[in-house]
């Protein structure tokens, strides 16, 4: 890329078969970079056994589709190599940023074209557990790792595992997609009469569902009336609805079921506390917690379990509490009801981090400060710097 002429960015990723989260890829379009996508045309999500067509809604993201093999396997997922070279050869990149993880099959295929063009690959990752890998695996991931310039993990805890796997080089925690303060924006309505405790996402065991019940069953004791509002649909629903009978809170959930996205903001609305108590499995603990910054940028106040990336999107110790700990999540709700101006300022406080943090605006602009500085002349001088300019830091988000 020359001085004057216009960067040119390859995104590649099953995330963005979604038109919805695209929003990051068009804010950096509306820079003036060129942006590009390729995305599977045969995607399958296994969870819910749905085929996905990809989405085009801007015009301004060249959109290439090829159809992958093992569609729906994170991992294993592949592209047909002519297809990658075809799309390469048109779209002219001069950077190229896969969004899958650093051992998946995808992921190496870039990589063995960045080594041969000698074009910077990036690479976001959410991998936050050291996992045991396979043997071929393991040799994926080394190859990616010893191939990629800079590393965007999208959580503290995936930096901390990308280092245990040797990585060594420039890295960024970034969150993968941020939010859109249009359609995720404050609503004004008049007041709940009974204080409503909200919960959007999957029905599953590790989202920590019933420690929800067990809050919501102690403020009862305590004379306090509120209800909860479950939006959501997965396995664990019928367990769910169990422990509500056994909790003697029944006929205080209200089941939403399955919500669309562009449904998310008219439920989100109606919440005066939206709550994400995940628990973490042996295989699994909270990535980012998307829904999170979605309340926030509405006004509305959250409060997270300490699983995983949850402290960190929230930034603020007095809206956590141990995962599994019912009685102290209840200790927040309470102030929540008995103190509406704490309620409020809260509400506040999630708007203004969401601003400073999370709209796809601000990760567009941190994205590109970081691109112009791999394109810079290669120096030491550059080098130096570089690595001042983009080192990891768990003060990032602070």
């Amino acid at each position: 890329m020359t001085q004057n002429s216009t960067m040119r960015v390859l995104f590649v990723s099953h995330a963005y078969v979604v038109g919805v989260n695209q929003g990051k890829l068009n804010a950096i379009a509306e820079t003036g970079t060129e942006v590009g996508l390729l995305a599977p045309s045969n995607w399958k999500a296994l969870e819910w056994n749905r085929h996905f067509t990809v989405e085009t809604p801007y015009p301004n993201i060249k959109v290439y589709t090829a159809p992958v093999l093992f569609s729906g396997r994170g991992g294993a997922h592949v592209y047909n190599p002519w297809q990658i070279w075809q799309v390469v050869k048109d779209f002219q990149p001069d950077i190229i940023q896969i969004e899958e993880e650093v051992f998946s099959l995808s992921t190496l295929e870039f990589a063995i074209w960045s080594r041969i063009t000698g074009k910077p690959m990036v690479v976001f990752a959410w991998e936050n557990m050291e996992r045991n890998l396979s043997a071929l695996r393991g040799w994926v991931r080394d190859f990616v790792l010893n191939t990629v310039v800079l590393m965007l993990p999208g959580n503290h805890d995936g930096a901390n595992v990308l280092r245990k796997w040797g990585y060594s080089g420039l890295m960024e925690i970034i969150p993968q997609i941020g939010v859109d303060t249009h359609l995720f924006a404050p609503t004004t309505q008049k007041q709940n009469e009974i204080f409503n405790i909200g919960f959007l996402g999957r029905l599953v065991p590790e989202k920590g569902i019933d420690t929800i019940f067990g809050a919501v069953r102690h403020l009862q004791d305590r004379g306090l009336k509120c209800q909860i509002t479950l939006c959501g649909s997965g396995k664990g629903e019928d367990a769910l609805r169990q422990e509500a009978q056994n909790q003697q809170i029944a006929d205080l959930v209200i089941w939403r079921s399955g919500v669309r996205h562009d449904q998310a903001p008219q439920e989100i609305s109606q919440f005066d506390v939206l709550v994400l108590p995940s628990r973490t499995a042996a295989t699994w603990k909270e990535q980012f917690g998307h829904v999170l910054i979605e309340a926030m940028a509405m006004g509305v106040p959250v409060v997270g379990s300490n699983s995983g990336e949850i402290p960190n999107v929230i930034g603020r110790p007095d809206l956590i509490f141990p995962e599994g700990n019912a009685e102290k999540l209840a200790e927040i709700l309470q102030r929540m009801i008995c103190e509406p101006e704490w309620r409020e300022t809260a509400g506040r406080y999630g708007m203004d981090r969401v601003e400073r943090n999370y709209t796809h605006e601000r990760i567009a602009e941190r994205l590109l400060g970081l691109w112009q500085k791999l394109l810079k002349p290669k120096s030491k001088k550059y080098a130096s710097a570089a690595k001042a300019d983009i080192k990891m830091s768990k003060e990032c988000l602070k």
